[in-house]
């Protein structure tokens, strides 16, 4: 055995005997010093006879001495495995450090921790820089809101697709889930809409309740906010469609009309005369072609006269809207009658509040309706529904 190595064993098991406070806190700190110099290469005879000392040490000393010593190992590579384990599972004061920080310790070992250990355990875990989705299961599996809460915050923690989707559905009841679900950078683009739509009808419903307001006027500037929300989140959407952006500069330049909406139609651009539709209506794609094209006629009637479209261009956009379809809609006679009926004797005030029942985002209307609301905030609401 090389000199120095017997010297320092000799001088570790000195430090041994003295069993008084000031002798194991100094004992702890040299030994945890030795551990975390890295450029000092130890012996496996030192390691194992450092290790055994501190094994039998730690339930011996003050909780202080082992803080001291926690916090000397936590950012150690070359502490053994047994001793970190050891440090993780004492009073959450020792524990902390190596829950935190400590590359040592093992997703296994965490797992177990978080099963077996106490409530402050398992914060100290969900603050854990980089935890696998493993760990991240295992602490949700707590059930512990604040623990959920705390991981949620914790952006370098990964959580997968399947849990992000349990966690948002949760927080429809546990309003603390809420924030940090928006604000993780994980979170897939189709829960944060559905997250940004039923929170707004939760809002909408505690304002009903509470707040005289135009309910017309309320869903209008709640579906604008969450529109703006869900633009931004858009990182990776497809670039803007070049119908969608000539529509747009048409309306910029005020050259976007009912005759230039015929004109798209008679030059076969359908997708353009929807482009231009969704442009001047103020609806949203997929609710557009639903007023237009899944009913019998009385969706391009209502548009057409909430729109004060005259009832010639109406049945010209009616007929040829119906023959360029991709879908290849067929044309009865009867619905062309119906839908002229419809404009005649509907006033134009009603074609507006039924065209904005429609304008209503699908996913917000779903939202509302899923709602668990008092009866006469569901009486309030439930007419806007049906129409649509």
């Amino acid at each position: 055995m090389p000199e120095n190595q017997d010297q320092n064993l000799q001088k570790l098991l000195a430090m041994a005997l003295d069993r008084s406070v000031k002798g194991r806190e100094t004992l702890a700190r040299t030994i945890g010093s030795l551990f975390s110099n890295e450029e000092k290469a130890l012996s496996e005879l030192e390691r194992a006879l450092m290790t055994d000392i501190l094994g039998k040490l730690i339930s011996d000393v003050e909780i202080l001495v082992r803080k001291a010593l926690s916090d000397e190992l936590s950012s150690a590579n070359t502490v053994p495995h047994e001793l970190i384990l050891m440090l993780a599972n004492d009073e959450i004061e020792v524990a902390r450090p190596i829950l935190m920080d400590s590359p040592i310790i093992e997703d296994e070992d965490l797992v177990d921790i978080i099963k077996t250990r106490t409530h402050q355990h398992q914060l100290s875990i969900a603050m854990r820089n980089d935890i696998s989705s493993e760990v991240s299961d295992a602490l949700i599996n707590t059930g512990h809101k604040d623990v959920i809460k705390t991981l949620l915050e914790n952006h370098s923690a990964e959580i997968t697709t399947l849990t992000l989707e349990y966690l948002s559905e949760q927080s429809r009841r546990i309003d603390d889930f809420q924030e940090p679900l928006i604000n993780r950078r994980d979170l897939p683009l189709y829960l944060a809409e559905r997250m940004y739509w039923w929170v707004s009808a939760a809002l909408r419903s505690h304002i009903l309740r509470n707040f005289p307001v135009d309910i017309q006027d309320l869903d209008n500037r709640i579906q604008s906010g969450v529109h703006k929300l869900i633009d931004r989140d858009r990182l990776t959407a497809p670039q803007e469609k070049p119908a969608t952006a000539l529509a747009r500069k048409l309306n910029k330049d005020k050259k976007l009309t009912t005759a230039a909406l015929v004109q798209s139609l008679r030059q076969g651009e359908i997708e353009l005369f929807e482009a231009m539709f969704c442009e001047m209506s103020g609806f949203r794609l997929d609710g557009l072609r639903k007023a237009l094209y899944k009913t019998k006629g009385e969706g391009v009637a209502i548009l057409c006269l909430a729109m004060g479209i005259p009832k010639q261009m109406f049945a010209t956009i009616f007929l040829l809207s119906r023959k360029g379809h991709p879908e290849g809609q067929t044309t009865d006679p009867r619905d062309l009658s119906r839908a002229m009926l419809i404009y005649d004797k509907v006033s134009v005030d009603d074609a507006k509040l039924i065209a904005d029942s429609w304008r209503m985002d699908p996913s917000y209307q779903n939202a509302v309706s899923k709602l668990s609301s008092p009866p006469d905030v569901q009486k309030i609401t439930g007419g806007a529904q049906a129409t649509s």
